[in-house]
């Protein structure tokens, strides 16, 4: 405090008029005093509420009468202090839930080499979330939680660090930070319950996730209306999947519980369906350039065609002009036999026969 007596911290600005602008709010081995006024806590608990994620990493404060489970923000917190610091050595593990879930599953630390200890946990006792990770005695080490709209994250322990400088080996420290930050900020591939559907082609990949045991098998309506029911077989990668091929063109629709996604096989935007309404914007400047005109043929009002020569204009009262310019192109030239070659033959026979015949009588 003496040191932050001469310079104003910027408290509203932060804790009100900028709060909105943050992704994501950590709390590390916080002590709450009286440096930082009460209400403001407030704000960060309904920041939280309205969509916004909260990271607490605790110390031995937590446990103490400076806890910030004492503000406003003990109605978000997904666990509350027992009082009780934990200093002993133990190493973090993943819950059932953990196995399964996107945050922690398979994480992975030097070809599966054991993670290395930490030496000081916070004891809690939980009242809301989901406990992926267990420390000393298996009590909670790490809570993850969803409050109305937004997210948090309690980690029960402040030395995470020492994974990081690689006591007793270290630990996958990176990866968890960062794949629990990107839960809290809602990101699509961590989600925990997600049904997710692909396509390719006419190939569709229907693929679900879920903490919980659940069923496998999801609704499809397919473009024409008609339902069909998916079996999912679960895979190794912890997701519940099936392909199938699409027998239509169209908006599938998938549904599971609250779940619903849709997918579209065949073209975006295809040729025959953009501008389907009849229009004359298209051909208006080109009529325009040929002194012509543009009209709607009605039962009662349909115009007379008139062939004119070049003119200064094609178009008038209840007629429409088309040019006459006498321009042709001779695309090919077929001949064709008038008479059979062995009649004609039998024909000029005859005629040379009867004209002998007329000029010998002539003759005589």
């Amino acid at each position: 405090q003496n040191e932050l007596s001469l310079i104003p911290f910027p408290f509203r600005e932060l804790f009100e008029v900028k709060l909105y602008d943050f992704d994501l709010i950590i709390f590390d081995r916080y002590r709450a005093n009286r440096i930082m006024p009460k209400y403001y806590f407030g704000n960060i608990a309904k920041y939280v509420r309205q969509g916004g994620a909260l990271l607490e990493a605790s110390g031995p404060a937590y446990a103490s009468g400076q806890s910030i489970f004492d503000t406003a923000l003990g109605d978000v917190l997904p666990s509350i202090p027992t009082g009780e610091v934990i200093e002993q050595s133990y190493k973090p593990a993943l819950t059932d839930l953990g196995n399964r879930h996107p945050v922690t599953k398979d994480l992975q630390w030097k070809n599966d080499h054991d993670w290395g200890a930490w030496l000081r946990q916070i004891g809690v006792i939980p009242k809301q979330g989901n406990i992926i990770m267990s420390g000393f005695n298996d009590q909670p080490l790490l809570i993850l939680d969803r409050v109305e709209q937004g997210r948090v994250a309690h980690l029960t322990t402040d030395l995470i660090w020492l994974w990081a400088r690689g006591y007793d080996g270290g630990g996958p420290q990176a990866d968890l930070l960062r794949r629990l930050a990107h839960w809290l900020m809602k990101e699509p591939e961590l989600e925990e319950n997600a049904l997710d559907v692909s396509v390719s082609g006419q190939n569709i990949t229907v693929r679900r996730r879920s903490l919980e045991a659940i069923s496998t098998r999801v609704t499809m309506t397919k473009p024409d209306g008609s339902v069909d029911i998916i079996q999912l077989a679960e895979n190794e990668t912890g997701w519940s999947s099936a392909s199938l091929k699409a027998d239509q063109l169209g908006i599938y629709k998938f549904e599971d519980g609250d779940l619903t996604r849709v997918a579209l096989v065949g073209a975006y935007n295809p040729l025959e369906l953009q501008g389907v309404i009849t229009t004359q914007e298209h051909v208006k400047d080109l009529t325009s350039l040929s002194q012509g005109s543009v009209r709607w043929l009605e039962s009662d009002d349909v115009p007379t065609i008139r062939y004119m020569p070049k003119t200064s204009s094609f178009s008038g009262f209840g007629w429409i002009g088309l040019r006459e310019n006498n321009d042709f192109t001779v695309t090919g030239v077929i001949s064709k036999s008038l008479l059979p070659d062995i009649l004609a033959l039998l024909l000029l026979t005859i005629f040379l026969v009867g004209m002998w015949w007329r000029e010998g009588k002539t003759a005589s």
